[in-house]
């Protein structure tokens, strides 16, 4: 069977593009979203971002990593206001994947265009781990070559 599966993931025959990974995922604004000027809460572009990574890593196979990455860095650059109900498109792609880092762009888009942008940094950590991990081979490949992922849509 070729192409992606239900779920998105690549599937046999699909062939990796050798770029790294990526997914563009949309949502709306919801009202727990934003504060009391009625446009979102600068914290609103951090989840939209980990649910970008989550629907990325599932893509790749790759959950069972959630409880082991946790974030280093975080920052963000707000242009433009978004509002309740607005339609908005995050774009997630792997930067760079180090030894035991993993280095990610994002981009938030509104009606109006680009709203917010920003990197956010994890490393690879066991549970119990006291500190940084070397990434697995495998997981290393499908961060760093897998190319863009289906995206997911508004539904």
């Amino acid at each position: 069977m070729d192409g992606p599966a239900a779920d998105g993931r690549a599937v046999d025959g699909d062939v990796a593009d050798g770029s790294p990974a990526s997914v563009a995922v949309e949502r709306r604004v919801e009202w727990s979203d934003t504060d009391a000027a009625g446009h979102y809460h600068f914290s609103a572009v951090q989840r939209w971002v980990e649910a970008a990574e989550a629907v990325l890593l599932r893509r790749l196979g790759l959950a069972e990593l959630f409880g082991r990455i946790p974030r280093v860095r975080f920052e963000a650059d707000y242009r433009e206001r978004l509002w309740f109900g607005d339609l908005v498109r995050t774009e997630l792609r792997v930067l760079r994947v180090g030894g035991s880092s993993l280095h990610y762009g994002f981009e938030v888009h509104g009606p109006n265009g680009l709203a917010a942008a920003g990197r956010m940094s994890v490393v690879h950590a066991a549970v119990q781990a006291k500190g940084a991990e070397p990434w697995p081979d495998e997981v290393r490949r499908a961060l760093a070559g897998s190319g863009p992922q289906q995206p997911e849509g508004y539904r």
